[in-house]
């Protein structure tokens, strides 16, 4: 993969122009896109600005955040050559910092279920992941050094396990959702994707100016708690394989480190995070639901199809419940500088099977509005297992110093 952070040292030495590192990117994205599939749309004439702190980084957006100059087509037929008259806000924080974007990433169809014609750069016999499929894939198979992604229920860290990148989902509303498709109000959060922590804090620190990711270094010996989530269902052998290893690293280079049980208040909220999500996607997408209906993409029909009978009352309950669950888990990190759990299920399913993978164990945080990072721990069978670390609401920094800790003593152990 490529380091947003290596570049941005070697350019700021002058060992490299940020025109080269423009070039590089192209150059890896003209070898290895005809596997991949990562890309929608490649900007072959874009170049490096002149200045910002992002200044030779190319930056991949996944086709659900609005371009003035390339097209935003959603992953669906409903949008195809559909030109947005202004760029997205954080599309603009990225230009304003300097970044070059490079080109339009692969999404599902709204960014749900249906999978993309991307494959993962580790197998192309796997699927990346969705619904930032491409966003995850380029920056996984060492294209562009960071991209943009949305996640409603796993779509940033689930397909950054799977395609061995490293990814922060913010804390909910740290990066602004204006211009991004919107599938459910209290959940989509956009999310960034580089190759380990040090390239994500930098990002974040020149896409919002926010001074506290700035300077940020490895944690020293952080209090971690383990969450298993038995009750979003059992993982596979590798996905326990990868959290016994990031556990056993994370002791010996000197963190505390206790399995705990969650709350029943959050535990209930992992249980109505659909019921959120399902509600607010048939007020998000009506106009293509009752306009375009047979366009929308099968997996996504049928979904919608399914829970046209959810009522506000439901709704209103599922809320109130979450409202619980994140007092509860606020609670939690008292003891706790963060949790640990599972990024995926296990490694990336086979493309043949259809399926994008499950969100289940990411979607109580999502929900929770908390920072979340995925580190890449090991290959199992020669594809990537993630693990996520999981910091409370607002302490963003956090969660990539204590990820930052982590990859260093998986480094140091492996």
């Amino acid at each position: 993969m490529i380091s947003l952070a290596d570049l941005q040292r070697r350019i700021a030495s002058g060992e490299l122009s940020p025109d080269d590192a423009i070039t590089q990117s192209h150059a890896a994205i003209e070898a290895k896109e005809k596997d991949v599939r990562a890309f929608v749309r490649h900007d072959k004439s874009a170049k490096a600005q002149a200045s910002g702190p992002l200044r030779g980084i190319a930056v991949g957006i996944k086709d659900i955040i609005d371009t003035a100059d390339m097209p935003t087509e959603m992953g669906s037929e409903i949008y195809r050559g559909w030109q947005p008259r202004a760029d997205a806000p954080v599309v603009m924080m990225l230009k304003r910092a300097g970044a070059t974007i490079i080109g339009k990433t692969t999404t599902t169809a709204f960014a749900s279920r249906d999978p993309t014609p991307t494959l993962n750069p580790h197998n192309l016999g796997h699927t990346p992941g969705g619904s930032s499929s491409g966003s995850a894939a380029a920056v996984g198979a060492g294209m562009i050094p960071l991209a943009l992604g949305t996640q409603t229920g796993g779509s940033v860290i689930r397909p950054a396990a799977y395609c061995g990148a490293a990814a922060i989902k913010p804390s909910f509303r740290m990066l602004p959702t204006i211009g991004v498709k919107c599938y459910s109000w209290a959940l989509d959060t956009v999310g960034l994707f580089g190759s380990r922590a040090e390239d994500l804090a930098r990002g974040l620190l020149a896409i919002t100016g926010r001074t506290e990711f700035d300077g940020i270094v490895a944690a020293k010996a952080p209090r971690v708690g383990v969450v298993r989530q038995e009750f979003a269902e059992a993982v596979e052998p590798a996905a326990e394989e990868g959290l016994l290893a990031a556990i056993k690293a994370a002791e010996k280079a000197g963190a505390s480190v206790q399995t705990i049980d969650l709350p029943e208040a959050v535990q209930e909220a992992w249980r109505i995070h659909p019921i959120i999500q399902d509600f607010e996607a048939h007020r998000a997408l009506a106009w293509e639901f009752d306009q375009h209906h047979d366009e929308i993409a099968p997996m996504l029909r049928e979904s919608l199809d399914a829970t046209v009978g959810l009522t506000p009352k439901e709704y209103d309950d599922a809320r109130r419940i979450a409202r619980r669950g994140r007092r509860e888990l606020g609670e939690l990190f008292e003891g706790f500088d963060v949790l640990l759990t599972y990024s995926a299920p296990g490694v990336a399913p086979a493309k043949e099977l259809a399926s994008t993978g499950s969100p289940r164990y990411n979607r109580l945080w999502t929900l929770m509005g908390n920072p979340c990072v995925n580190v890449p721990v090991m290959k199992v069978g020669g594809l990537p297992i993630g693990v996520q670390v999981i910091a409370r609401f607002g302490n963003d920094p956090g969660a990539l110093a204590a990820a930052w800790f982590l990859e260093n003593a998986l480094a140091k152990s492996g």
